[in-house]
């Protein structure tokens, strides 16, 4: 009897979010799947479930490791402005240097499949308001150290900076005016 052959779980779930990352939920088949982790179709689906819930295992990982690196460039040293401006400039460096265009993967999400699933959209949500509460904490902060008004809530601030964060991404992958983009970035925090 033949043994069933291993395989490396984070790799081929890492490899699952670069190919719906690149191509979409729509857009990846499960042939793409199979090319890009080396499981064949049965492996694929007695594993993982099927394609979507691969896609939802790509969401979590993309929070694990995307997600993770905005919030710590949010908890790292500087001003609060400071650490507000180098989570954005960073993301939007990556949009504006990345030669594929594929953006962030969250708002991908959101924008493609969010609206007709509830898991998915749960799935995005947990990352957007894990950005939100520490961009919120930073707010606070800001406005303890009286760089930030203490006249606004918090949280309406960090939704604020999210949006514009947010709409900046999108913004990156078909306006690569990289001195626009930072301009909007720096109006955004002066006003704060």
């Amino acid at each position: 009897m033949a043994r069933p052959r291993q395989f490396d779980e984070d790799r081929v779930i890492t490899a699952a979010m670069e190919t719906f990352w690149s191509r979409g939920y729509e857009g990846t088949s499960t042939r793409d799947l199979c090319e890009s982790t080396g499981l064949g179709p049965s492996s694929l689906y007695n594993t993982f479930g099927g394609k979507r819930e691969l896609y939802l295992r790509a969401l979590d990982r993309y929070y694990d490791t995307v997600t993770a690196a905005q919030v710590e460039r949010l908890q790292g040293p500087g001003s609060a402005k400071e650490r507000l401006r180098a989570m954005m400039l960073l993301s939007l460096d990556s949009d504006l240097d990345a030669d594929d265009g594929r953006g962030c993967f969250a708002i991908n999400a959101a924008i493609e499949r969010a609206g007709l699933d509830g898991d998915v959209r749960r799935a995005v949500r947990r990352g957007f308001d894990r950005v939100e509460d520490e961009v919120c904490a930073v707010t606070r902060a800001g406005q303890a150290a009286g760089e930030i008004s203490r006249g606004r809530d918090p949280r309406e601030v960090a939704r604020l900076v999210q949006s514009t964060y947010y709409g900046l991404r999108v913004l990156a992958r078909v306006r690569g005016e990289r001195a626009a983009l930072v301009a909007t970035v720096d109006s955004v925090l002066e006003g704060l």
